[in-house]
């Protein structure tokens, strides 16, 4: 018989974690004496990070007394407590290896469901002194699971723990956490795992994007070929009084692999500084070309040494096209939004749209400083005349900004999909403006310039500088480049993994069990070779890379 030992409950609270501020509430206690269970939590209870804790599908983290004192063998501890892995229900009996997604338990007055393991979470690391707990919890088949609060009512430890229901298809929360985070997935019990109706929604949807994928690179994302090759400079051509045009070929003139239309290439440019910085531009050429076409805004260094320095003939080392801020494929209206030189990637999936020769109703909202600076407006306009459906909007700061007031006026199609390139700011608002205007938010797809955005759940109060060398001495093993942040380092053996080389540099860096299981830290590889400690427990796909867990096995230069 199942049975309640301990109910245990903790509000978050900030704790100090390698030089930084974390909040969190993994830490639970015991208490006496019943305690109200309500539909987010148990009285007196909370969570720090709701993006992946807390919520109606989480209400209550379950852990048993067996594992406890499984844990307590591997780690070599004298004792375990109660709440020490941030459940809240200690119980004695249901081990992952039976309980179901969709089973429901009648405990004192309340009635739940299961709905997912236990998400892999550095905190709980911190919790155990333990960093590498996340992987080992998935590894060792003993993650703990989540309960849905069905009927609200008081519970208290010596409470009986009886199911009231069976789940469908008897997934278990150890085989349903493997299907997830370990390798060798058996795809009927992929599609069995969808069909629950009690799995929560983000794993209902990571199950769902394994399917699609097949367990292969997403479209767009596979380069052409791998590190960098040499491409020679074809043309070079002024677009505004800002941006220049560079077209790239091979030097026999054989065709390029082709480009989707959004993606980008990474160059190396060798005599703009020591070390070569590395820099991304979108590409502005269409489908078909012999020769790739990036268009550089002057803004800094690099671009500066490309207008004023390169010339035809000139030999440029080049990544593979890449990136997945393309052009899907649909039947509704399109919207192609851009400010500046964020102009480039969209003119590639106009071009793309003129030469399928789409009749779909498609939107170009261009915004500039002013007309010198507006790039591409006469060919944006010769290809916009080729579409049966198509509207031109051209915004110019100084007389007509792009507003959120200006999109409500135009009529946008709610059912539109839309693609926005420009400054950080400038695609947040219109991201939130297509928003109330009644356009889904996940078909709002954005390119950022430079770094990702950060994913570092549960820091707090960090400040955001721009990437920088990592302070102290300076390493002295292979070079790591950051292509996004425009930054080359030396590696430091003083960091156990490059994402701790890129926190060093405050380079954006995404995240969230830092040991190599739930894939958060992914990151392309443009050229080089890691080698990883701890080993994964599932390898990224060819041309990624988990930066949690690795190190480098000589120069390497990363998407980040």
């Amino acid at each position: 018989m199942a049975r309640l030992l301990s109910v245990n409950v903790g509000m978050p609270k900030d704790v100090t974690w390698q030089g930084r501020t974390v909040r969190t509430g993994v830490w639970k206690a015991p208490v006496e004496g019943p305690r109200m269970v309500r539909r987010l939590n148990i009285d007196g209870d909370g969570q720090g990070d709701l993006a992946g804790h807390g919520g109606q599908m989480r209400a209550v983290l379950v852990y048993q007394r067996e594992s406890l004192e499984y844990w307590r063998d591997v780690l070599k501890r004298d004792t375990y407590e109660f709440g020490e892995f941030g459940e809240n229900f200690t119980v004695e009996g249901l081990p992952d290896d039976q309980v179901c997604v969709g089973d429901r338990y009648r405990i004192g007055e309340a009635e739940f469901e299961v709905t997912q393991p236990r998400v892999t979470c550095y905190r709980v690391g911190i919790r155990m002194n333990a960093p590498t707990m996340p992987a080992m919890l998935v590894a060792h088949h003993r993650p703990g699971f989540y309960l849905r609060v069905v009927a609200e009512g008081r519970v208290q430890a010596g409470d009986e723990i009886v199911r009231t229901r069976t789940g469908p298809h008897a997934i278990t929360i150890a085989e349903i956490d493997a299907l997830l985070y370990l390798p060798d997935r058996d795809e009927k019990r992929l599609r069995d795992a969808v069909d629950i109706p009690a799995l929560s929604p983000g794993w209902q949807q990571s199950f769902h994007e394994l399917l699609a994928g097949g367990g292969a690179p997403a479209a767009g994302v596979e380069p052409g070929w791998k590190g960098f090759r040499p491409l020679r400079v074809t043309e070079i051509h002024r677009e505004s009084s800002t941006i220049i045009s560079v077209r790239l070929g091979t030097a026999d003139g054989t065709r390029l692999p082709p480009a989707l239309p959004g993606q980008y290439l990474t160059v190396r440019v060798a005599g703009a500084a020591d070390p070569a910085p590395v820099r991304s531009y979108s590409l502005s050429s269409g489908p078909g070309e012999d020769t790739y076409r990036i268009s550089v805004k002057r803004e800094g260094l690099v671009s500066g040494y490309l207008h004023a320095k390169l010339a035809t003939g000139d030999v440029l080392d080049v990544a593979a096209p890449r990136g997945d801020f393309v052009l899907r494929n649909s039947d509704g209206p399109v919207l192609l939004v851009s400010a500046g030189v964020g102009v480039t990637p969209v003119l590639a999936m106009l071009y793309r749209l003129a030469a399928d020769r789409t009749d779909r109703e498609v939107w170009w909202l261009q915004a500039a400083h002013d007309a010198q600076q507006q790039a591409f407006a006469a060919e944006a306009h010769r290809l916009l005349t080729t579409l049966p459906h198509a509207h031109e909007e051209v915004f110019l700061s100084g007389t007509r900004r792009l507003t959120a007031e200006h999109l409500t006026e135009l009529g946008l199609p709610r059912d539109a999909t839309a693609y926005v390139c420009g400054p950080q700011r400038f695609m947040s608002d219109v991201g939130e403006a297509l928003a109330r205007l009644g356009i889904d938010r996940t078909r709002v797809h954005t390119e950022l310039f430079g770094g990702r955005e950060r994913l570092n759940p549960g820091v707090t109060g960090a400040t955001v500088v721009s990437p920088h060398p990592p302070d102290g001495a300076a390493g002295t093993g292979p070079l790591v480049t950051f292509s996004r942040s425009g930054l080359s380092v030396r590696w430091r053996d003083s960091e156990a993994s490059l994402l701790e080389l890129a926190e060093a540099c405050d380079v954006p860096t995404r995240w969230s069990c830092r040991t190599g299981v739930c894939h958060n830290c992914v990151t392309p590889v443009l050229s080089g070779q890691v080698a990883y400690a701890p080993e994964p427990l599932e390898r990224p796909a060819e041309g990624e890379v988990l930066i949690c867990c690795s190190h480098p096995a000589g120069e390497v230069v990363l998407d980040l």
